[in-house]
């Protein structure tokens, strides 16, 4: 009897129901027998306070997808698996997600995996596109479910999580305003807080792409401000270093290309850290795609900074917590290396 062996990953969007159902249907029209593999693969490291709360989401979205599956299997001989993938890894970008689906599918004889047009495994933006180009560059068949996606209707102002938004983004507006102005003067208070509201009502949905935790959020800007002295000190060691390097005769200067993957979520912890880097003398951030850096370093010194992943830990802190910060160095975890010299 002829069995079709499919692979569904799943993240918790408005099509994943539609998404399974397709792929029992279209399993079984194409065999007998139907083996559905349901897996929900984890975005998140183990040492990542909320790591435990989406392992439980995960559990609870895959008890879901079994009694989804089972449903519309009816009678056929349908056998389900469910498993969570990446919980002893990091899972950054699209390849990584792509390299872990196709180690499963070598393991149990996948014949294809059925892909959920809205997947968005807890990242900041989906990785559809993305993903289905890793996985036609491993070789690895899939589908795209047909399902009926919902209208996407943008809001200004509607529910709790807009208004935090709005919230968030107008104090941090005004308080930036406020320190390149004067606030002691009242017309610097009046236009800044003018000007923070036309930001935060055409902004907050860009500059917060998912729903801001109330009582993290406010941990989190503490932690940031405690994380100001530590990037002004590397800055103040950079330029010394720099300045060092430009004024010997030698000129010990030695261009390189380095890429990291740096162990922070994609959007605003990778923008933090990118800027961080850059904002250092010496380095530069060239590109930032999901959790790769491309950095353009001027010295050794700078060079080795990068590998002991300082400013890593120091975001890391700040977005996950002090636990959080104590990480190997890129370089002790063989995920830096030099990709350019001095010819570029």
């Amino acid at each position: 009897m002829a069995v079709e062996r499919l692979l569904v990953p799943l993240s918790d969007t408005v099509t994943v129901r539609q998404t399974v159902g397709h792929a029992v249907r279209s399993g079984l029209e194409r065999a007998d027998s139907l083996e559905c593999h349901l897996v929900v693969a984890l975005p998140y490291d183990a040492d990542v306070p909320e790591s435990a709360r989406h392992r439980e989401d995960a559990d609870d979205l895959l008890s879901r997808a079994r009694n989804w599956a089972e449903e519309d299997a009816s009678d056929a001989d349908v056998t389900i698996e469910t498993a969570t993938l990446g919980a002893d890894e990091y899972l950054f970008g699209p390849r990584d997600y792509a390299e872990i689906f196709d180690a499963y599918a070598d393991d149990h004889g996948i014949d294809r995996v059925i892909i959920d047009p809205e997947y968005q495994p807890g990242v900041s933006a989906q990785l559809l596109q993305p993903l289905e180009r890793e996985l036609e560059r491993i070789g690895l068949a899939y589908d795209e479910a047909p399902v009926d996606r919902p209208a996407r209707r943008g809001r200004l102002v509607g529910g709790t999580e807009d208004f935090d938004r709005l919230f968030a983004t107008f104090w941090i507006s005004y308080g930036f305003y406020l320190v390149l102005g004067d606030p002691t003067y009242w017309f610097d208070l009046v236009t800044g807080a003018a000007v923070a509201a036309i930001v935060s009502v055409s902004l907050a949905q860009v500059t917060f792409s998912v729903p801001l935790d109330r009582v993290q959020s406010p941990i989190r800007t503490v932690r940031f401000v405690l994380y100001i002295p530590y990037l002004l000190w590397e800055i103040l060691k950079a330029n010394i270093a720099v300045s060092a390097a430009v004024l010997r005769p030698s000129m010990p200067i030695e261009p390189t290309l380095t890429r990291v993957n740096a162990r922070v979520r994609s959007g605003l912890p990778l923008t933090a850290l990118a800027n961080s880097i850059t904002l250092t003398p010496g380095t530069l951030t060239v590109r930032a795609d999901n959790q790769e850096l491309l950095v353009h370093t001027l010295i050794p010194a700078a060079q080795e900074d990068l590998f002991d992943g300082g400013l890593e830990r120091g975001i890391r802190f700040v977005f996950y917590g002090r636990e959080s910060a104590a990480i190997p160095s890129p370089e002790e975890r063989d995920e830096a290396e030099v990709v350019g010299g001095e010819e570029l």
